[in-house]
């Protein structure tokens, strides 16, 4: 499944504000409780980084450089170790929506985090995808945001390009189209400060290794603040 990763998504953060994405915070919840219904038995979560790396587990993080002093942790060690602190922003949002599912805290669910670096090449993050596979059920979280250039008070201000691109997005997330996915273009997607595209990217490469149909549902697509956001499900036909 594919998620977006603001900050704003936390209501202790957009504060006031917070009902403005009672939506796609619903949409969030939906989609990731489907995932956790699944046979999974690791879910993996994979979101932009400053490289591109699999994270030591457990897994924390703290919302304070927005301004909440609110610690997400995903998963305990029985040694007591420290694991991977300070979360990069997708990971840590992945982390506060599955800490939202009563169910991540009772299955005993495999956790598992991945960054791939946000400029990587559209071969590397297909490559990156097809290694992640598991001997036993899985499931890939997949936090990115569309273009940030939908409006005039957008981080990236107004792209008349912006809104074409995040319909091919919804399409493909919609339609499971791996072929749309990695058919991205990378300076595009960094021109409209696209923060999904490796992820996706990496996504659709998983999807293609494992071959077979696929389906997806698209549960969620706007830009409320100018950036775009989608959410939605794939699984397997």
């Amino acid at each position: 499944m594919k998620d977006p990763h603001p900050p704003l998504l936390v209501p202790e953060i957009a504060g006031a504000a917070a009902s403005e994405l009672d939506d796609l915070r619903t949409a969030c919840d939906a989609a990731v409780s489907r995932l956790l219904d699944s046979a999974a038995r690791t879910v993996l979560v994979i979101g932009a980084g400053d490289c591109s790396a699999d994270l030591d587990f457990p897994f924390r993080g703290s919302f304070a450089p927005w301004g909440v002093p609110l610690e997400v942790r995903l998963g305990d060690h029985p040694d007591g170790l420290a694991g991977t602190d300070h979360l990069p922003l997708g990971l840590l949002v992945g982390a506060w929506l599955l800490d939202r599912q009563p169910a991540a805290r009772t299955r005993g669910t495999h956790w598992r985090m991945t960054t791939v670096r946000a400029d990587e090449p559209v071969e590397t993050c297909a490559d990156l995808g097809a290694r992640l596979g598991s001997a036993q059920p899985w499931a890939l979280l997949v936090m990115g945001d569309g273009s940030a250039c939908r409006g005039e008070k957008a981080p990236g201000h107004v792209d008349p390009r912006a809104e074409a691109y995040d319909g091919t997005v919804a399409r493909a997330l919609a339609d499971a189209d791996r072929d749309a996915l990695l058919g991205l273009d990378a300076g595009l997607s960094t021109q409209l400060k696209v923060a999904g595209r490796a992820p996706w990217q990496v996504l659709a490469g998983a999807a293609r290794a494992a071959g077979g149909p696929w389906r997806g549902e698209l549960g969620y697509h706007a830009a409320p603040y100018g950036v775009g956001y989608l959410v939605a499900n794939w699984e397997r036909s």
